[in-house]
């Protein structure tokens, strides 16, 4: 599927992590694509749903008084209606990390290979795990900054490799939050540095394709203040503002597979430096190809 072959199990600084974690999404787009709207199709139409849905809330809300919205919407229906975005975001999380993640692990152990099978039969034995591993992480994280902002800074780094470590070592969840302490332990601000420069180069792309929302935002407000129709906020959210955060919010969340990727470029390199893994690996290779020679 690609030519040009990525040893994840090595050593790398900063600027390594990010060149090839662009560098495989780059090589590995089309079919890593095909891998994720396969296995997280239905979940992330359920989540497209959702969020149009909650974008025309946003537009009724500005045209309508929350009381009036409040005699049309039961509370039952509005809690389900929660229920059912935060189920599907967390869902399509879930899977997007299994897949990601299974895919690379297909392709480190078949020397650039991916075998689609393989990732499929993953991604449906990890499940459970994975979603484990993805809530326990996420409470940690909120309570940590709910208690003070730095624990949950401090907590993200390690746990952000959790989901990693989980596939790629196969230890079972509490095993795999614990490990990642240890892999993070005397290396916290060089992975920490790691995370915050990927999470703001992600940022800046997103903001991409946030431009055309803020662009006809803009021109909207530009022509409601000529018409005289700036103090009516509902003027200024229509159909088309709404398609535009819906493409909006969908892009980002599909951004998070570059996190994804980078996660388990610092986690070999933080088990190569730990643990030489590759290293002994490579030793062992060489032993085997001296052999059959």
């Amino acid at each position: 599927m690609t030519h040009n072959k990525i040893n994840f199990q090595k050593r790398r600084d900063l600027g390594e992590i990010i060149t090839d974690t662009f560098g495989f999404l780059r090589e590995n787009l089309k079919p890593l694509s095909k891998a994720i709207f396969k296995i997280t199709g239905p979940v992330f139409l359920i989540l497209l749903l959702a969020i149009s849905y909650y974008s025309y809330l946003g537009m009724d809300l500005l045209e309508n008084s929350i009381f009036e919205m409040a005699e049309e919407m039961s509370s039952e229906m509005y809690l389900i209606s929660i229920f059912i975005l935060g189920a599907a975001i967390f869902a399509f999380y879930i899977l997007l990390y299994a897949t990601i993640l299974h895919y690379i692990k297909s392709y480190v152990e078949h020397d650039g290979i991916v075998n689609e099978t393989e990732v499929y039969q993953g991604v449906k034995d990890n499940f459970g795990g994975m979603l484990g591993i993805l809530f326990l992480s996420t409470i940690m994280v909120a309570v940590g900054t709910l208690l003070c902002i730095l624990p949950g800074i401090y907590l993200w780094v390690p746990l952000s490799i959790a989901p990693a470590v989980l596939v790629f070592s196969q230890r079972p969840v509490m095993d795999s939050i614990s490990h990642t302490f240890d892999l993070v332990k005397d290396n916290w601000w060089t992975t920490f540095f790691s995370f915050f420069v990927i999470a703001l180069l992600i940022y800046i792309i997103g903001l991409i394709f946030q431009f055309p929302m803020m662009i006809y935002f803009f021109v909207k407000a530009i022509t409601s203040s000529q018409e005289g129709s700036l103090a009516d906020p509902g003027s200024l959210i229509d159909w088309v503002y709404v398609v535009f955060n819906v493409v909006s919010s969908l892009a980002q969340y599909l951004l998070t597979g570059i996190l994804i990727i980078a996660s388990a470029f610092i986690y070999y390199n933080l088990d190569e430096k730990k643990n030489f893994t590759g290293s002994y690996q490579t030793i062992s290779n060489l032993g085997s190809q001296e052999n059959n020679n």
